[in-house]
């Protein structure tokens, strides 16, 4: 309560403080239905809601998806695009959000592939 709020429970033997506002302190602790400060406070991971990761999952699609369509549209001399980092998640070291190189087929494997399911 006193890191919090800055409020001191023995307040309540001085009479300062009454059990009304501690409910009232405590009530306050819920942010949204099945999150709480105190819960943030204790896991790094509960800082966000489902909706909030949900969020940063279509953004990272989002940004892979535009950059695989940039990569399949370039011209041969065009510069080379980086590739997106995802959006850093509460709770997750950031070397796990490193991305990885995609690895791009040929012209010939792609064709190799496509004369192959021709002649199925």
């Amino acid at each position: 309560m006193l890191q919090h709020f800055g409020v001191d429970l023995l307040d309540l033997w001085r009479g300062r403080l009454s059990l009304r506002r501690i409910n009232v302190l405590i009530g306050s602790l819920l942010l949204q239905p099945g999150r709480s400060a105190l819960a943030a406070c204790v896991d790094e991971t509960a800082e966000w809601s489902q909706s909030d990761y949900l969020l940063a999952r279509i953004s990272d699609a989002l940004e892979v998806s535009n950059y695989l369509f940039y990569q399949a549209n370039r011209g041969e001399d065009s510069d080379d695009m980086a590739v997106p980092t995802p959006l850093p998640r509460p709770g997750q070291e950031e070397e796990i959000l490193e991305p990885s190189t995609p690895s791009h087929a040929s012209t010939d494997e792609v064709m190799d592939f496509f004369n192959r399911m021709n002649n199925l």
